[in-house]
């Protein structure tokens, strides 16, 4: 198996915490990805070893850079900069749902 250079790599990424029942759910839109905990703490926890995981992953399948465009991050010289979060709200909606 060829050897991978290690490479620093630092980036900002908004998170969401989602409480569902007894679960909390950790999830980045700009990696699509999620995990869960039986706490707040444990949700952030396991996110973090996720992302780690995750960019493992990519480097050792030589994905990185095809993964992170589809995902709509943007390459600027040699760095990756993810889609900005521009808003997180919570709307109400009306429906006439007809059976």
């Amino acid at each position: 198996m060829p050897r991978v250079a290690a490479a620093k790599f630092d980036v900002s990424l908004p998170v969401i915490i989602l409480r569902e029942g007894k679960y909390f759910i950790a999830h980045s839109p700009v990696l699509d990805l999620s995990t869960s905990g039986k706490s707040f703490k444990e949700a952030k926890k396991r996110f973090t070893e996720v992302v780690e995981i995750f960019f493992e992953e990519l480097v050792q399948m030589g994905t990185l850079d095809e993964v992170l465009a589809d995902l709509g991050w943007q390459k600027v010289q040699k760095n990756w900069h993810p889609p900005t979060l521009v808003a997180q709200e919570q709307e109400n909606f009306r429906l006439n749902l007809v059976s």
